[in-house]
């Protein structure tokens, strides 16, 4: 573990979460270091940490960013804004990752955290500091998030199953109160209130997405809580074979099925259990390591077919397509009937995984085949140059 930088206490923290990342990391850093954030906190006399979880990393990750700290805690015309620290972590798993940074490893005295993808490339320049004000102007909303966008947009010649793709990502535009794993900023107390399960398999989001929306479980649907700033945006690498596109889908729906279990596990807890819901989701865990496993089971046992796994299973892509503004329809039908025979498909692969007990290794390392984004740090969207942030 590497520390470079000043002391001063964090008003800020941001954890990016790698592994086997070594061609996505250094691009991913650049972008990060290219952002307004660091200009406007050394405006107002205030500094970040930023803090580099590798975990089960069998490559240069570490390494790589290590590297990157170093350039820019020497060169970086806001150096004084900022802190870094790179840590290898033996265990392999963005959960245990996630618990270490919120619980742990982010400085006390931060108020905003955020929580970053290793492979991913932030593409507007005011896309952090448009996420942090727009929590800090909206005091009701929890999490920010921004504008996630497939690379494949980037391309002036795009393949029919490259436009199925985006206009797939125009209807998901449509959903409130939604959240990408990718990147997100997130109040610390309510980060602090939230421990993920190990057997959530990787499937954070939904699960986050789903407490937050809820004010932990004690209150209806509140999608205002998670807002989307403005000029916000990151870039990430699409999937477009079948096959990509279908195991994005299964995660996504064991996600949501785990979601859909444990909320409604949680509705059912005394008030006082849900008011410090890590502290119980922990002692939960360390008294019966497979209590959340008993729970998927005893769902899995009452549920016949593969649209009971979750409430609205067989509507919930076209619910997304009667958003669309009615010119639109047209131009989209095909789209919505793709994903909806996808959703389908992917609930039914995830119903035999699930019953098969195949929920934690399968999505872990789903993400291993996906290809990283290191290609893309020489595309325009976020050219090699020297951090210069905006306006600077």
């Amino acid at each position: 573990m590497t520390s470079t930088g000043p002391t001063t206490k964090p008003h800020i923290s941001i954890g990016i979460i790698a592994r086997n990342q070594e061609k996505a990391i250094g691009p991913a850093l650049r972008s990060l270091f290219q952002q307004s954030l660091l200009k406007e906190l050394s405006r107002s006399n205030l500094t970040c940490e930023i803090l580099c979880l590798a975990n089960g990393c069998a490559d240069r990750t570490p390494a790589i960013a290590e590297e990157e700290f170093a350039k820019e805690t020497s060169r970086h015309p806001f150096r004084h804004a900022f802190q870094c620290q790179t840590l290898d972590i033996n265990e392999r798993s963005k959960l245990s990752a996630w618990n270490l940074f919120v619980h742990k490893l982010s400085a006390r005295e931060s108020q905003f955290l955020f929580l970053m993808d290793g492979d991913i490339l932030i593409r507007h320049p005011q896309t952090l500091w448009n996420m942090y004000s727009t929590l800090v102007e909206n005091p009701n909303a929890s999490i920010a998030t921004d504008q996630p966008i497939k690379d494949i947009s980037l391309k002036e010649l795009k393949s029919w199953r490259e436009r199925i793709a985006l206009a797939t990502s125009e209807m998901a535009d449509t959903i409130q109160g939604k959240i990408t794993g990718q990147l997100y900023c997130i109040r610390a107390d309510v980060a602090r209130q939230l421990y993920l399960p190990q057997d959530l398999a990787g499937l954070d989001d939904s699960f986050i997405e789903s407490v937050v929306g809820t004010d932990f479980s004690t209150g209806r649907p509140a999608p205002n809580r998670i807002v989307t700033a403005e000029n916000a945006s990151h870039l990430f690498e699409a999937y477009t074979s079948v096959a990509e596109v279908l195991n994005n889908q299964e995660r996504q729906a064991i996600g949501k099925t785990i979601a859909y279990v444990l909320i409604e596990h949680l509705k059912h807890l005394p008030r006082e259990q849900r008011s410090d819901l890590a502290r119980t989701l922990r002692e939960k865990e360390q008294s019966d390591p497979r209590w959340l496993r008993r729970l998927i089971d005893e769902h899995l046992r009452n549920a016949r077919f593969f649209w009971q796994l979750f409430p609205s299973v067989p509507r919930c892509r076209a619910r997304r397509g009667c958003r669309i503004l009615t010119f639109k329809k047209a131009t989209h039908f095909p789209a919505a009937f793709v994903r909806l025979l996808v959703t389908w498909i992917a609930c039914a692969r995830a119903f035999r995984h699930l019953k098969e007990g195949q929920m934690h290794g399968w999505t872990e390392a789903s993400r291993d085949k996906i290809p990283s984004l290191g290609l893309l740090g020489e595309k325009s969207a976020c050219p090699k140059r020297q951090p210069q942030p905006a306006n600077s």
